[in-house]
């Protein structure tokens, strides 16, 4: 069965022989997990490592007032937390969107795993350094970018996310988030989120229907976002 993980850190150092197989054990025993099950949630005593084989996720926050704002997004490959065994306890929650396979790591094995093989540690820490560089452009887009601007680029790095690991086409993708959802994800309202959807189809630059992104001016979609790749890191592939 392809394992989109081993995948992903292969992209990002050279393992070995040795490495794919500790890996491939690590994460032999998956469990299915439905949509909008929380796989941890704030507050809770930090545990394994939790790696997404299949299906997407989300990691939020609630907010006392009871609104949520969506924080980043999981897609296959993607593994949680690294480093928040630090931690007393989790300082945000992480749920499923779609229905999703994931593997859990214990804690202890995953430092054995990263001790041992250092060509994983890479990796683990190169998808970090990715990891952190999103966090650092979406705080970007909530602070100076306009509405339509954040949209765009929301819209530029999920597909460019999607296609790098098959999940995407040359101009669309199956997008499995929703209105509410994408709009937590904006800081916006789902009537303002509406209007600057529609918007970024009068100009040309994209249609999301039906859990589908399609774009239709790249360039233009581009151009409004003001979107550089460059915080995604992915010449770290020709680095490894």
């Amino acid at each position: 069965m392809e394992n989109r993980f081993i995948d992903k850190l292969g992209a990002l150092a050279n393992l070995s022989g040795k490495d794919v197989a500790v890996l491939t054990a690590a994460t032999s025993a998956p469990r299915r997990v439905a949509a909008r099950q929380d796989l941890i949630r704030e507050g809770d005593r930090p545990g394994p490592v939790f790696v997404m084989l299949e299906g997407w996720a989300c990691r939020y926050k609630i907010l006392p007032s009871g609104t949520r704002q969506v924080l980043a997004y999981l897609m296959p490959g993607d593994a949680c937390d690294l480093h928040v065994g630090l931690l007393a306890e989790m300082d945000h929650s992480i749920q499923t969107v779609t229905p999703a396979l994931v593997a859990t790591v214990g804690r202890e094995d995953m430092d054995r795993i990263m001790d041992d093989h250092p060509a994983v540690a890479r990796a683990m820490y190169r998808g970090q350094l990715i990891d952190e560089g999103t966090m650092r452009a979406w705080i970007t887009s909530m602070g100076r970018r306009s509405s339509i601007e954040r949209a765009a680029h929301l819209m530029c790095e999920l597909y460019l996310r999607a296609r790098n690991i098959g999940l995407a086409d040359e101009v669309s993708l199956k997008l499995p988030l929703s209105q509410l959802l994408l709009a937590d994800s904006l800081g916006m309202t789902p009537v303002h989120l509406n209007r600057v959807l529609k918007e970024l189809r009068m100009h040309g630059a994209m249609t999301l229907q039906r859990g589908s992104l399609l774009i239709t001016d790249t360039g233009k979609l581009v151009q409004i976002a003001g979107f550089d790749e460059n915080y995604l890191h992915r010449r770290l592939r020709s680095a490894a």
